[in-house]
């Protein structure tokens, strides 16, 4: 796990994923320097993170204005919050979106139930 001890699960009511694409529309990707500061950014904001990076999630979808198909390989980060500030994520959404030179950017939270 990429958390520090159990303290971020025990105090963790919500799961955060960021889905950050590896290329850029020209398929060309971007530097690894982009990621390691998201990470870097998470880890010192939350404690922990953890990054999804060995088998890069592929996804694909038809695109509104021309029906072509789009795809886009994608890791995804994600971090335990004791508390779902909305406003600082989506700035930072935001920020990662002009990052990532993306037209929209997933970023995803839901209730954690520990079990």
């Amino acid at each position: 796990m990429g958390y520090s001890g159990a303290r971020a699960y025990s105090e963790a009511p919500h799961a955060v994923q960021l889905f950050l694409p590896l290329y850029d529309n020209g398929g060309q990707p971007f530097p690894r320097t982009d990621f390691t500061r998201v990470r870097d950014q998470l880890t010192e904001r939350f404690g922990g993170v953890t990054a999804h990076t060995r088998a890069p999630a592929r996804g694909q979808w038809k695109d509104d204005e021309d029906g072509e198909t789009v795809r886009d390989d994608v890791v995804v980060y994600e971090v335990m919050v004791a508390e779902l500030d909305r406003a600082w994520w989506a700035k930072s959404r935001e920020q990662l979106r002009e990052t990532f030179r993306q037209d929209e950017l997933l970023v995803r939270a839901w209730v954690v139930e520990r079990l």
